[in-house]
């Protein structure tokens, strides 16, 4: 979903070093900066709702667990959009 929202046509990651060499890539519709985000907050809430199943049995739908990234995703963007580096990024992500 998050490859949708960006508008990549990307394979799944099989290892980190592929995770981490398209993090390092940029283009101009999508800046490293904002795979640099995508890329945490994806492996942070996966990890987040892999432990509420191991720990809380409790399930979380894919569904949500994008919505949760493109919230947390938003507010980042927002809080430092008076940077310039991140002025951009409000154009790449919230225009989908």
């Amino acid at each position: 979903m998050v490859f949708l929202k960006l508008y990549l046509c990307q394979p799944l990651f099989c290892t980190w070093a592929e995770l981490f060499s398209w993090t390092r890539q940029s283009s101009p519709t999508v800046p490293s900066l904002l795979r640099k985000v995508v890329a945490h907050l994806v492996v942070y809430n996966l990890w987040r709702k892999r432990n509420n199943v191991l720990h809380n049995s409790h399930r979380v739908s894919f569904s949500v667990v994008f919505r949760l990234i493109d919230g947390e995703l938003r507010n980042v963007i927002s809080s430092r959009r008076h940077m310039k580096r991140w002025r951009e990024l409000t154009v790449f992500w919230i225009r989908g």
